[in-house]
């Protein structure tokens, strides 16, 4: 009897543990904010964050076929065993070339949302002089090309997304303001977006505008914040409302956040990932 009540403790106390970590792993990471130790580790960075308390990431690591030096099979397997779940995927080196290849290794690894984290087969400009990111070919062309990829992710069972900076909601040479003709110009079963809110509050736009003009077109979120000089901060120690907009979660129509810091500031980003990760408490994410 006495072995029998020990056991019905051990289990119950098991059992809450469980509960309680299942309630304390909660949110995505973009592991492009540790990009410096899945380089050295990829393993033991995975482990970290999900030791972090993340539940979701996002991949920005395709290289040669492979998810940081993994085959897609072999990393949906670590992930898993990590008990992360791969969610999304950056992949800056698709064309209309080497599409069918790069989205056959997202589907393999088990993502589900393609992002295009910039223009595309060398539209993209960065000056470092001036830090500024520009675009060349236009909207249009932009367009035409996101819709082309969308068409080929939706056959590999995928959805793509575009990720926006900064330069999207400024009007560029032709007057036009990229990201609002992307959204009136894409088809939504093909075409859908990942707001970077820091980017967007660095261009001078309100999220929550985007939200009420274009809804359900917003299906994943970075969660970066700023910090009163306008840098990368970890969440909850910035100036950015995340409360107000995590309010019109449902009419942006985002199903995942991921939080992204690109820069730590000589800080390890490790230790960072788990400040941000309790700033996520903050705002009511869950």
């Amino acid at each position: 009897m006495k072995k029998a009540c020990n056991l019905l403790v051990v289990t119950l106390l098991f059992g809450a543990i469980l509960t309680l970590q299942a309630q304390d792993t909660y949110g995505g990471l973009a592991l492009y904010t540790v990009r410096a130790d899945m380089e050295t580790n990829a393993k033991a960075t995975l482990q970290a964050v999900a030791e972090a308390g993340y539940k979701n990431i996002e991949a920005a690591g395709y290289k040669d076929g492979k998810y940081y030096d993994m085959s897609p099979l072999e990393f949906k397997k670590t992930v898993k065993l990590m008990g992360l779940k791969p969610i999304s995927t950056h992949q800056s080196s698709v064309t209309l070339d080497n599409a069918d290849m790069e989205m056959a290794s997202a589907k393999a690894a088990g993502f589900k949302y393609f992002v295009v984290p910039i223009p595309p087969m060398g539209l993209f400009n960065y000056d470092s002089a001036t830090q500024k990111m520009s675009m060349t070919g236009g909207a249009e062309n932009l367009a035409t090309i996101l819709t082309k990829l969308g068409m080929k992710a939706k056959k590999y069972g995928l959805k793509l997304l575009y990720h926006n900076h900064d330069f999207e909601f400024m009007k560029d040479s032709d007057g036009v303001v990229v990201i609002d003709y992307l959204l009136e110009n894409t088809n939504p079963k093909y075409v859908n977006f990942q707001m970077d809110l820091f980017w967007v509050t660095k261009a001078g736009a309100d999220p929550v505008s985007y939200f009420e003009k274009y809804p359900k077109r917003f299906k994943s979120w970075h969660v970066k914040d700023m910090d009163k000089e306008g840098k990368f901060a970890p969440v909850g120690n910035g100036i950015i409302d995340f409360g107000r907009i995590l309010k019109h979660k449902k009419k942006s129509g985002m199903k995942y956040y991921l939080v992204e810091q690109d820069n730590t500031w000589g800080k390890a980003p490790l230790d960072v990932i788990k400040v941000s990760h309790n700033g996520l408490k903050k705002f009511g994410f869950k």
